[in-house]
C-alpha cells in the first residue's frame, strides 16, 4: 500500500505502467488521444470493489506524459481509500487531460473526453478536478451520465470545493484539539499553500475564526487579490517550509512534503487539501511522526468533495452531504486515536481502517 513519488526521469527507467512504483494493482488505464481536439487524456480505475470508481478530472500542463500518468495512478488510488474511509459505496478512479486548461480547453475537447468515458460504461465516474470547472462537467454530461458536479441547474450538487475546502477546516480543527488541547484556532499562525478554490474558502474559515493566515500561490496577481479581500499576510520568505508557523495547510499540488522538505517543517500540524501530500507515505509519514508533527491524511480531510458528487449518486440532500462532510472531525480525532494505540503513522492508520473495509466488502461481495 505504498506510492512513492518518482521523477520523471525515474520513471523513464522502468516498464509503462506495471513498473512503476505508483501502480498498485490498479484494475485498469485508459489511454485517450484525439487528433482533432488535441485531447491526450489518461483514466485511472484503481478498485471497484465498493463501487464504480468515481473521481474528478484533472487538466494540468504536465512537463511529460511520465508525470501524467504518474498522478493519475497515484490521485486514482487515493480515491479508492478517501471513499472507503469516509464510509461511500463507491470505488476509486481519476483522470487527467495533459494541456494546458487555460488556452487549450474548448467544448470539443471535454466532449469528446466525456465520450471516451462513456465508452467504460459506467465503470468510471468523472467530475471536476484542478483545472476544471462546473460548466465543462455540463459539456460532459451532453454526452454521458457518467459525470457528477454538474450544475444545480441541470439537477446536480454544483461545485465541490466549498464543502471539500469545509471538510479540510474540520480535519484541520480535530488535528489541533489533539496536538494544542484546543480545536479553537483563534491566534494560531496557519500558513495556506495553494489559494484555488478550496484554498480560498478555507482561508475564508480560518480568518472568520480569528487564524492569522499566512498564503501563498504561483499566481501572484490571485495571491494579492486574495491577500488583500481577506487580510491575509503574503509569504514573503526564502522557504515557506521553514516558516514560524503552528499549521502548514497544503493545498496546491501533491508531494510537497519529501526529502528536501520534510525536517525543515516548523509547523507542527500538516492538515491540507491536497492530494498525495506525502512524496512517500512510509517515510515521510514516519519522519513527521518522529519529529512530532501531526499528519491529518489528506485523502481523509479533503472527502467532503466527493461527499458532495456522491450525493448526485446516491441521491441524498445537501443537509445530509454537510452530516457526512461534518463527521470527518469524529473520524480524524478516531483516527489519531488509532495511529497512536498501534503506534503506527496516522497516514498508515486510515489506510488500514479504509483497506479493512474494502476486504470485508470483497468477502461479502464473494458470497453473493
Amino acid at each position: 500500500m505504498n506510492a512513492a513519488f518518482t521523477t520523471g526521469k525515474e520513471l523513464q527507467k522502468m516498464d509503462p505502467v506495471f513498473g512503476q512504483l505508483s501502480f498498485d494493482d490498479h484494475e485498469q488505464i485508459v489511454f485517450c488521444n484525439d487528433k482533432d481536439t488535441g485531447l491526450k487524456a489518461i483514466i485511472g480505475i484503481h478498485n471497484s470493489v465498493m463501487g464504480p470508481a468515481l473521481g474528478g478530472t484533472r487538466m494540468y500542463n504536465y512537463a511529460n506524459e511520465w508525470e501524467a500518468l504518474n498522478d493519475v495512478l497515484r490521485l486514482s488510488r487515493g480515491m479508492t481509500y478517501k471513499a472507503a474511509i469516509t464510509g461511500l459505496n463507491i470505488g476509486g478512479g481519476k483522470a487527467v487531460i495533459i494541456g494546458d486548461a487555460k488556452t487549450q480547453k474548448t467544448p470539443e475537447l471535454m466532449r469528446k473526453f466525456g465520450e471516451f468515458v462513456h465508452s467504460l460504461s459506467g465503470r468510471y465516474i468523472t467530475a471536476e478536478d484542478v483545472g476544471m470547472e462546473t460548466r465543462d462537467m455540463d459539456i460532459v454530461r451532453d454526452v454521458t451520465p457518467y459525470v457528477t458536479g454538474i450544475s444545480e441547474e441541470r439537477g446536480g450538487s454544483g461545485n465541490p470545493s466549498p464543502v471539500t475546502a469545509y471538510g479540510v477546516y474540520l480535519g484541520m480543527k480535530a488535528a489541533a484539539k489533539h496536538q494544542f488541547g484546543s480545536d479553537v484556532l483563534d491566534g494560531k499562525k496557519v500558513l495556506v499553500q495553494g489559494i484555488g478554490h478550496v484554498g480560498e474558502t478555507l482561508v475564508d474559515y480560518l480568518t472568520k475564526e480569528g487564524a492569522l493566515v499566512t498564503i501563498t500561490d504561483i499566481n501572484e496577481e490571485r495571491l494579492y487579490e486574495v491577500g488583500a479581500k481577506y487580510n491575509a499576510k503574503i509569504f514573503t520568505g526564502d522557504d515557506l517550509y521553514s516558516a514560524d508557523v503552528d499549521i502548514y495547510a497544503p493545498c496546491a499540488m501533491g508531494a510537497t512534503i519529501n526529502d528536501a522538505t520534510v525536517h525543515k517543517i516548523k509547523a507542527k500540524v500538516i492538515a491540507g487539501a491536497a492530494n498525495n501530500q506525502l512524496a512517500n507515505e512510509n517515510i515521510h509519514g514516519a519522519i513527521l511522526q518522529e519529529r512530532g508533527i501531526l499528519y491529518a491524511p489528506d485523502f481523509l480531510i479533503n472527502a467532503g468533495g466527493i461527499i458532495n458528487v456522491y450525493a448526485e449518486l446516491a441521491h441524498y440532500d445537501k443537509a445530509e452531504i454537510m452530516r457526512k462532510t461534518e463527521n470527518i472531525y469524529n473520524t480524524t480525532l478516531e483516527i489519531i486515536d488509532f495511529a497512536i494505540a498501534n503506534k503506527m503513522t496516522t497516514h498508515h492508520a486510515a489506510l488500514t481502517i479504509a483497506q479493512n473495509r474494502i476486504d470485508q466488502r470483497k468477502i461479502e461481495n464473494s458470497k453473493k
